[in-house]
């Protein structure tokens, strides 16, 4: 890859980033803000997915990412804010963000939550500077009933992800080579 590439690339990256920061609807990235809209999405996943009742209660802690906005026109780009939860307390604030380059086009918002289903994970995500979604992370999708899948919740996974509320014009919401950042709101 030439120079030109590399720069061309990552300057594509910072520009999506920028842009989907812009609309992501966080507004203020104070706390009390990202509290309520933590509250929010949490309220309305427990609403739509009962199922993620029992994964709270046995997990170590939550990451909670209210609004995440993803755009994509060749070089492509994500981002949004939100709060780790560790039982009912915000313990740190997080941003998430993502670059991506190839054939796409679109875009979409979705809200996700990274539960935390061991101690050792949870500490890991907490002591890295910059922890990055990868293969470790299991999805937990909506069957026809949009309930969760009944292993899900006896899973053996360190980390499990729930995505939903995707709307917008790209297809799928993947959280792979997501990096995730404290931040001081």
């Amino acid at each position: 890859m030439s120079n030109l590439t590399r720069r061309s690339f990552a300057l594509g990256t910072v520009a999506a980033s920028t842009l989907a920061a812009c609309g992501n609807g966080i507004g203020s990235p104070g706390a009390a803000t990202i509290d309520a809209r933590v509250d929010s999405t949490l309220n309305g996943m427990y609403a739509q997915f009962p199922g993620t009742r029992d994964l709270a209660a046995k997990a170590s802690g939550m990451l909670v990412m209210p609004l995440v906005t993803e755009v994509g026109l060749g070089f492509g780009g994500s981002f949004g804010r939100g709060a780790l939860r560790v039982g009912s307390s915000t313990v740190d604030y997080y941003s998430a963000a993502s670059g991506s380059a190839g054939l796409q086009i679109g875009a979409q918002q979705f809200s996700h939550v990274l539960f935390f289903m061991t101690p050792e994970a949870l500490l890991e995500f907490r002591q890295s500077p910059g922890w990055a979604a990868g293969a470790d992370v299991e999805y937990a999708f909506r069957d026809q009933s949009d309930m969760l899948r009944a292993e899900t919740t006896t899973s053996l996974a360190p980390v499990i992800a729930v995505v939903f509320a995707q709307t917008g014009l790209r297809l799928g919401a993947t959280l792979e080579g997501t990096k995730y950042t404290r931040i001081i709101p």
